[in-house]
C-alpha cells in the first residue's frame, strides 16, 4: 500500500530537519517546548510533496472544571481522536489513535485539546526528531485541589535539593512522596523539568494512580 511509502519519505525527510524546541514557557516552570505551529509549519509542505493526507476524527471529549491558583475557573478538556493516513496516490490508509489534553480559563480549552492531539500523533507517527525536555504547551496553570486548600508556602525544589541520589529510583521514590502528601503539582512541575530521557526512566517506575494524579497537575 502506498500510505506506507508515503509516511516513510515524509519520515526521511523531517529525520534530517527535525523540530527544535525552540518556544519558551514563561509561566511557571520554564520549560522549552515545540508548538502546534512549528508542527504545520514543518509538516504541510511535506504532506503534499509525498501525497499523504492527515484526516483527523474525535472519538470522544470530556470537561471539567478546576479552579486556578488564583481562585479562577478552569476548564480541563480531554479528547480521544483518530487521525487516517491517507494516500492520494490509491486511498489506501493507517489509522492512528492518540489523545490530547489541556487546560483554559475561557473557551479554547477543546481547540488546545485538539492541538495537542494532532500534534503528538504527528510526533510519535514520523519519529520527529527534537531535543529538550518533553513538555507539551505554551501555557501553565497552577490548578488548586478539589477541597480549594492551598499549601501557604512551599518550596517546590525542595526535594531535589535535599536528596543528591539522581538515580531513577530516587526520584521515583520523591515523586511518589510528593504526590502522596497532596503536593502533586509540584511533583509535576518537578519532573517536567528533567531531561526527556530521565522523565520516560523514572515515569516507568511510577504505579498507575501516581501517574494519574500527575497527569492532571501537569504544567500546561
Amino acid at each position: 500500500m502506498k500510505v506506507y511509502q508515503a509516511i516513510n519519505k515524509v519520515q526521511a525527510a523531517l529525520a534530517v530537519t527535525g523540530i527544535g524546541k525552540d518556544r519558551t514557557c514563561e509561566q511557571g516552570a520554564r520549560f522549552k517546548f515545540r508548538g502546534i505551529d512549528d508542527v504545520f509549519n514543518a509538516l504541510s509542505p511535506l504532506l503534499a510533496e509525498h501525497g499523504l493526507c492527515i484526516l483527523p476524527r474525535m472519538m470522544a471529549r470530556t470537561c471539567e472544571e478546576r479552579t486556578s491558583g488564583a481562585g479562577k475557573a478552569l476548564f480541563y478538556v480531554t479528547v480521544e481522536a483518530e487521525f487516517d493516513l491517507v494516500a492520494a496516490e490509491d486511498g489506501s490508509k493507517h489509522t492512528i489513535r492518540t489523545f490530547g489534553e489541556a487546560m483554559d480559563s475561557g473557551d479554547k480549552a477543546t481547540n488546545k485539546a485538539m492541538s495537542a492531539a494532532y500534534k503528538y500523533a504527528a510526533l510519535q507517527a514520523f519519529a520527529i526528531p527534537t531535543e529538550g525536555d518533553n513538555d507539551p504547551d505554551a501555557t501553565a496553570h497552577e490548578v488548586a485541589a478539589r477541597n480549594q486548600r492551598q499549601p501557604a508556602t512551599q518550596d517546590r525544589t525542595a526535594p531535589a535539593k535535599r536528596d543528591q541520589d539522581t538515580s531513577p529510583e530516587a526520584r521515583a521514590k520523591r515523586i511518589r512522596a510528593s504526590v502522596a502528601s497532596g503536593d502533586a503539582e509540584g511533583a509535576a512541575a518537578a519532573l517536567a523539568s528533567r531531561p526527556e530521557d530521565e522523565l520516560n526512566a523514572v515515569w516507568a517506575l511510577l504505579d498507575g494512580a501516581t501517574q494519574a494524579k500527575l497527569t492532571a497537575a501537569w504544567p500546561k
